[in-house]
């Protein structure tokens, strides 16, 4: 994917579920094609096939478990995903942690069957560590931060700059994400200045009474 990027995180907000999900889907596309900056919707699974049969948005899972096809009840299965539509996946959000093993599979599973990945990390530390995994992106998000309006890359800058320093000297190929907090076009900016190639958000564009305006606004500084 070309730099920078947005990928809004879906999660299971009402706003952004069901019908609301294509809708927001739409200002995304909408938004992306205005500003020339690629967008990404990470809806829930059972709303993946709508938006891709939809629009032409690129789509990630929320989540992707290390399972083969077969005998796991309720799991998130891989080839069903590819086949809905995914051109990637978040992997370990803060939401739905995963062990280390797990993370490296699925990054496995994404190579093969030619779609993205984006690990959630939440310091520089585990930032540097899942870089050794070879993911195609790596998105830092503080958990204390998330939901709270407060961004990162204002509040706590060092972590976004040490990430991108510490992710780009184990593997420059791997392009590092800024989340928590994130809203308005001064956060994005603060978050590109610091190195970051985008960013990973969810609440602020959501809850917005219009989306499309936020997202606009998000990238009017770049």
């Amino acid at each position: 994917m070309n730099t920078p990027i947005v990928i809004l995180n879906y999660k299971t907000y009402l706003e952004s579920s069901g019908l609301n999900a294509l809708n927001l889907a739409k200002d995304l596309e909408s938004a992306a094609a205005e500003s020339g900056i690629t967008m990404v919707a990470a809806p829930q699974a059972a709303d993946i096939y709508r938006i891709s049969d939809e629009t032409s948005l690129p789509i990630f899972a929320q989540h992707i478990d290390p399972i083969s096809p077969g005998g796991h009840t309720g799991g998130n299965l891989i080839e069903t995903l590819v086949e809905a539509g995914i051109s990637g996946s978040l992997i370990n959000h803060s939401e739905k942690r995963m062990q280390l093993a797990d993370i490296d599979e699925v990054i496995q599973l994404c190579k093969q069957n030619n779609i993205e990945s984006c690990v959630c990390t939440n310091n520089i530390a585990t930032s540097k560590a899942v870089a050794s995994l070879n993911p195609d992106a790596v998105a830092v998000e503080p958990p204390e931060l998330i939901g709270t309006g407060i961004p990162v890359s204002q509040a706590q800058p060092e972590v976004v700059e040490d990430s991108v320093k510490g992710v780009k000297a184990i593997n420059k190929d791997v392009k590092v994400l800024c989340g928590a907090g994130i809203t308005n076009g001064d956060d994005m900016k603060a978050a590109m200045d610091l190195g970051a190639d985008g960013v990973l958000l969810a609440s602020g564009i959501i809850k917005s009474e219009s989306p499309k305006d936020a997202l606009l606004d998000l990238v009017s500084k770049l």
